[in-house]
């Protein structure tokens, strides 16, 4: 087994992933680039290898039961656990123009769309890959959410929320719901589970819109998959701290 720390990051080919794994790499740790496109992860383990990061590609659809088995068994193969899982992919499901979607006229087909990746596709790489984190000394679990996933905020008319998301912002708080009974789970362990909300950072998930870079966004997680032992597990947070659930 290898003495280096081994991170898995999701959805890790491009914008905030790519990042995050640029920064576990420049930590030392050696990184299990997730991806399903086969030509964009590779491109992305090449571009991290030339900057000097020890990275190696895992074929991963978090929405495929066969693909999450195979991916755990290639980090198995590889270094024979895992020290922080980072599950960043995620989508937004369609929008109608100003990045709006209406929950009275949602189409139930996407909604289970975007509920898939963002929230089963957690548990899914989550459950498949606890046997790897069990194996490490100090094993993180890093949740990418949003500030829009906080019913505090969300139903506070003096708070700017942004437009209506009636499909992406239920997923991210479902999503912080199941870190929270994790949380629970873990509670007396080693393993520390937190969601994280990078803020709003211009990719191509945002369609480039944000005042934030990739590598701002990937800060809190990357700090947050790193946590010292004894450090937080359960919490919303952000850059500028804790977000009301």
């Amino acid at each position: 087994m290898s003495e280096k720390k081994i991170a898995l990051v999701t959805g890790a080919n491009k914008g905030i992933g790519y990042e995050i794994a640029t920064g576990l790499g420049a930590l030392g740790y050696g990184v299990g680039v997730g991806a399903r496109d086969d030509a964009r992860r590779e491109t992305a383990v090449e571009k991290l290898r030339a900057a000097g990061v020890d990275a190696f590609g895992v074929p991963l659809d978090v929405t495929s039961d066969r693909s999450v088995t195979a991916a755990a068994e290639l980090v198995q193969r590889r270094a024979g656990r895992l020290d922080a899982l980072v599950n960043n992919a995620g989508i937004s499901g369609e929008m109608a123009p100003g990045w709006i979607q209406d929950p009275t006229t949602a189409d139930l087909d996407e909604v289970r769309r975007v509920l898939e990746t963002n929230v089963l596709g957690v548990i899914r790489v989550t459950n498949a890959m606890l046997p790897l984190l069990r194996q490490a000394a100090s094993p993180r679990i890093v949740n990418l959410s949003s500030s829009v996933a906080s019913l505090t905020w969300q139903s506070d008319p003096d708070v700017e929320v942004g437009p209506l998301m009636g499909i992406y912002a239920p997923t991210k708080s479902y999503l912080n719901a199941v870190t929270v009974q994790y949380a629970r789970h873990f509670a007396g362990t080693n393993i520390l589970i937190n969601a994280v909300c990078p803020g709003l950072v211009a990719t191509d998930f945002t369609g480039f819109q944000g005042p934030r870079t990739p590598e701002q966004g990937a800060a809190v997680a990357i700090r947050f998959a790193t946590l010292p032992d004894g450090g937080p597990s359960g919490s919303f947070v952000q850059d500028e701290g804790v977000i009301p659930w």
